[in-house]
């Protein structure tokens, strides 16, 4: 069996046991089979690794001790992924893969011609934690609530560059590497692509940045991955 990871969203103080809630008890013994004595690895997005013994487990909740630091905290570079909301076991892929991939912050939008109204944001928060506990990460991106993309750029720090994934540009493959580094946002687009209006208003803004992906048309759980990766290729931290 591998190891087994456990997000805790609780300060970390060594030599003081950690509680652990109802759910998070259940899993260790009721999934995973794992009773008082039993090493696992925690963390909680802000110190780091840990090892720790499992003190109790029951019904209503349970706790650890923390053993010893298992792996230095690592946050990823501050890039952010804006992404209109598609249909729901594509838009669980895209939220995974962004934690995976090292975004900070995951935003939904709603543009106009986003077809869900409404989104679970907890469900997706629970899905970029499970991403983190198996892929050894140390940090989870916050998973925002749907917001609608015109009331975001409102308010739009220019200081933060948006790279605009723009279906238009199909057939054109762009290099990352002459941009500048510093806060980004990648915008991700819905299905049937933004509206000729929000087309103009981002065309304007001079803190945008439109690139191509490729020879050839992607789907929108596929754009935000090839975004993802071409930005940290040149402009993050791998």
């Amino acid at each position: 069996m591998g190891k087994i990871r456990l997000y805790i969203d609780h300060p970390f103080v060594p030599g003081q046991a950690v509680p652990l809630d109802a759910a998070q008890a259940h899993y260790l013994s009721g999934v995973m089979r794992q009773g008082p004595g039993a090493d696992i690895e925690v963390f909680n997005g802000r110190d780091g690794a840990w090892t720790a013994r499992i003190e109790a487990v029951g019904k209503r909740g349970g706790a650890v001790a923390l053993i010893a630091a298992a792996a230095p905290q690592q946050d990823p570079p501050d890039l952010w992924l804006l992404f209109a909301p598609i249909k729901k076991a594509r838009t669980d892929f895209i939220v995974e893969k962004a934690a995976e991939l090292g975004a900070a912050r995951i935003q939904p939008v709603q543009t106009d011609h986003t077809n869900a109204e409404r989104i679970r944001q907890d469900r997706l928060q629970a899905h970029a934690i499970e991403a983190a506990e198996q892929c050894g990460g140390t940090f989870v991106p916050p998973v925002a609530d749907l917001a609608p993309l015109a009331r975001l750029l409102d308010g739009w720090d220019p200081a933060r560059r948006i790279l605009w994934a723009d279906e238009a540009l199909a057939g054109q493959a762009d290099t990352l590497a002459a941009l500048p580094r510093g806060p980004w946002a990648i915008l991700i687009g819905p299905e049937g692509g933004f509206s000729e209006a929000e087309r103009r208003r981002l065309a304007a803004m001079d803190c945008v940045t439109r690139i191509g992906l490729g020879p050839r048309i992607l789907r929108a759980d596929t754009a935000a991955v090839a975004a993802l990766t071409l930005w940290q290729a040149a402009l993050g931290d791998w």
